[in-house]
């Protein structure tokens, strides 16, 4: 029986590359622009040295060209250099693409070809993708879920020499979302913001220089929900209700939807422990125990249940299904309410 190739990851190909090793073809393919951006401009600025890119790196669009023109490309021996680039962006719109298999039969090894298909992916299926992974890498850049995404904004940090804290981090993903090239932008910003000296992002910090308030936002809420902390919530809703120009009721939904959806699976955990329920609803140990076993202590499972039903009440009123009257800050203090007796 055939063994599954394991799909290879961001980190494998950059750990290749910094040791000088080239594959003669990327496809680079998916729904997270972030990591194919990434990877094509750090493949391409290691494999040639500046004074080496005018004579032998080729930049190319996929509604521009057609694969017998990458292939001819493709072919030429690079000028002074021991490689030439040929980049293919927005490959996904090449036509002809399944043409590329005959050339990658024997490709130039002198030639390091990177191709970028973004908003969607090869299929597998089919004799191209076989070809790639033959001789080359055929990477996926999935998005991140929304578990994963603290990791991520608390890595980039590190990466740049900075801490940032945990209620910052969580600021930030429920601000920005999953849209990776934005999140580090924002990030890029906040570390411009930095004095001289300063290695470490508060919360206060992001209040300043984001624009989102440390205390009224969908994370403080669902932590005074969770606490049952009456007054916190009051005061929260009362905010988002006398300030509906900067309050958008779906995310908050969406926030408290995935929080009591991963609440009710964590009820059927077999390993009760901090690690055991962060394995079983694919949440960080952090997570579970800011939010999770709290939840499980104040919240049964039937009110778990009626909770959710709640919520997606709230979420088809707020759309106009059987709804005529309230606002969002109305819908959201029903609900709060309901939450908390």
């Amino acid at each position: 029986m055939a063994v599954k190739k394991e799909a290879i990851s961001y980190e494998d190909i950059v750990r290749a590359v910094r040791a000088g090793k080239y594959a003669p073809v990327y496809y680079l393919m998916g729904e997270e622009e972030y990591y194919i951006d990434k990877l094509s401009e750090f493949i391409a600025d290691s494999a040639l040295k500046e004074d080496e890119k005018d004579f032998n790196l080729t930049i190319c669009y996929g509604s521009d060209v057609s694969v017998d023109d990458i292939i001819t490309a493709a072919k030429r021996y690079p000028m002074m250099a021991e490689r030439q680039v040929v980049w293919v962006r927005e490959a996904q719109q090449l036509l002809d693409i399944d043409n590329l298999a005959s050339y990658l039969e024997h490709p130039q090894p002198s030639t390091v070809l990177i191709l970028c298909h973004k908003r969607g992916v090869l299929d597998k299926r089919k004799k191209l993708a076989g070809e790639i992974q033959k001789v080359g890498v055929l990477f996926e850049s999935k998005k991140l879920k929304e578990n994963q995404l603290p990791g991520f904004v608390t890595s980039y940090m590190k990466r740049k020499e900075l801490l940032m804290d945990q209620n910052a981090v969580m600021m930030m993903c429920e601000h920005v979302g999953d849209d990776l090239s934005r999140m580090t932008g924002e990030l890029d910003k906040l570390i411009l913001a930095l004095s001289e000296g300063e290695k470490r992002v508060t919360a206060d910090f992001v209040e300043r220089n984001v624009g989102i308030s440390k205390d009224y936002n969908n994370f403080e809420l669902l932590s005074a929900l969770i606490d049952k902390d009456v007054l916190k919530v009051n005061r929260i809703v009362k905010y988002f209700n006398n300030n509906p120009k900067s309050f958008v009721l779906q995310p908050t939904l969406s926030t408290l939807f995935g929080f009591f959806s991963n609440l009710m699976v964590a009820y059927y955990a077999p390993n009760k422990t901090e690690e055991g329920i962060a394995e079983w609803i694919d949440q960080s140990v952090w997570q579970v125990r800011k939010n999770i076993l709290p939840g499980l202590k104040n919240f049964s499972g039937v009110k778990t249940m009626q909770i959710i039903e709640k919520i997606r009440e709230a979420d088809a009123k707020s759309k106009g299904i059987g709804n005529t009257l309230a606002t969002s800050g109305e819908l959201l203090m029903e609900l709060t309410h309901f939450i908390l007796h």
